[in-house]
């Protein structure tokens, strides 16, 4: 994917981490990082976190999962696991 290099928009802070989740993951695989988020129906229905992050390979020693009951609580659990195992996105 190295096309996609330099095309990424400025990101605007006053917007949630929701607006940039594509494009984090799009990121994460040109480092070698296998990553995706995904929603469980059913445990949404339970009332329990439905959203679910997880990423291993490339840099990652090990994998890495979060979960958040919304993608904005998700993906900023999955950065910060992120940054403490040394990758810093740079969104």
């Amino acid at each position: 994917m190295t096309r996609t290099k330099g095309r990424w928009p400025e990101w605007d802070p006053d917007q949630g981490v929701e607006e940039v989740t594509l494009l984090v993951l799009e990121w994460l695989g040109e480092q070698g990082v296998g990553a995706m988020i995904r929603v469980d129906a059913e445990r949404m229905q339970e009332g329990r976190p439905a959203w679910t992050f997880a990423a291993g390979g490339g840099p990652l020693a090990h994998g890495i999962r979060a979960d958040g009951a919304s993608v904005e609580q998700c993906m900023g659990r999955a950065l910060l696991t992120l940054r403490e195992h040394g990758l810093v996105v740079p969104f």
